[in-house]
C-alpha cells in the first residue's frame, strides 16, 4: 500500500531531489521543502509521512518533530541525518521521531525504511485516506486500488496517482502542466505528452475494458477533465 502524499524537507537540493525521484518511482506522491517553516506548513496541511532532515535552516529538524508532537500531529516521521553524534538521532527518536537514516545513505535504503513505516502505520492512516464512487467505479486511496464492480482493475501506481488527482477535482479541466506538477511532481525531462500516454491506458482500462463509458475527457489545447459529461 502507498500513501498518498510524502514531505521530503531536506535543504540539499540534489539528495532533496534524488529522494522524491525514487519515492515517485513507487507511486508515492512527493511534495519538496528547503526549510523547517516549509516543512511544518506541509505536515499539518495533512501529509500521510515527512521524511524529515535534522539539519535545516530557519527552523531545524529537531523543532519541527517537537513543534508536530506538541500540536498532536500523528503523522509518521523518518529523520534524516549527516551527525555522527548518536546523541542527535537518539533525541530525534525520543521527541516522536519514527526512524531514522544516516548519511550518506542509498535511495533504496529511505524508500525501504518508508515502506515499513507505511506497513506498521497503515491501519491507523488508513482513515483518513479518500475514497471516490462514480456509478460502478470506486477509487480507494488506502488501498491505492481502482476498483469495478468491486475488483481491482490493476492499474499502475502512476495510472493511479493520476485517476486519483484527477477524480479528486471532478468536473474541473486541468491542464496537463499541472497535472505534471501534481502527478509526477518534479519538472519532467520530456515534454506533457507523457500525461497523454497514461490517460490513454485509464480509457483502455476503464471505459473500454471495464465498459464505463466516457470518464477521462480531453479539453483541446489544455488538458483533461474527469466525470461524466
Amino acid at each position: 500500500m502507498g500513501l498518498s502524499r510524502i514531505v521530503v524537507a531536506e535543504d540539499d537540493a540534489a539528495i532533496r531531489e534524488l529522494l522524491a525521484h525514487h519515492l515517485r518511482r513507487e507511486g508515492f506522491l512527493c511534495d519538496e521543502v528547503a526549510d523547517g517553516p516549509a516543512a511544518l506548513r506541509l505536515a499539518r496541511g495533512g501529509a500521510d509521512l515527512l521524511v524529515l532532515d535534522l539539519g535545516l535552516p530557519a527552523v531545524d529538524g529537531f523543532d519541527v518533530v517537537r513543534a508536530l508532537r506538541r500540536e498532536g500531529h500523528a503523522l509518521p516521521i523518518l529523520v534524516l541525518t549527516a551527525r555522527g553524534d548518536e546523541v542527535d538521532r537518539v533525541v530525534g527518536l525520543e521527541l516522536g521521531a519514527d526512524d531514522y537514516v544516516t548519511k550518506p545513505f542509498s535511495p533504496r535504503e529511505v524508500v525501504a525504511r518508508v515502506r515499513a513505516i507505511v506497513r506498521r502505520a497503515g491501519l491507523a492512516r488508513a482513515t483518513n485516506a479518500r475514497l471516490f464512487v462514480f456509478d460502478r467505479l470506486e477509487i480507494d486511496e488506502a488501498a491505492r486500488e481502482a476498483r469495478v464492480d468491486g475488483a481491482d482493475v490493476g492499474l499502475k501506481p502512476r495510472e493511479f496517482a493520476l485517476l486519483l488527482e484527477l477524480a479528486a477535482n471532478a468536473g474541473v479541466a486541468l491542464s496537463r502542466s499541472a497535472l505534471l506538477e501534481h502527478v509526477w511532481g518534479y519538472d519532467y525531462d520530456g515534454d506533457e505528452r507523457t500525461v497523454d500516454v497514461h490517460v490513454r491506458r485509464l480509457r483502455l482500462v476503464l471505459e473500454e475494458r471495464a465498459a464505463l463509458g466516457p470518464l477521462v475527457h480531453t479539453v483541446h489545447g489544455f488538458g483533461y477533465k474527469f466525470g461524466r459529461a
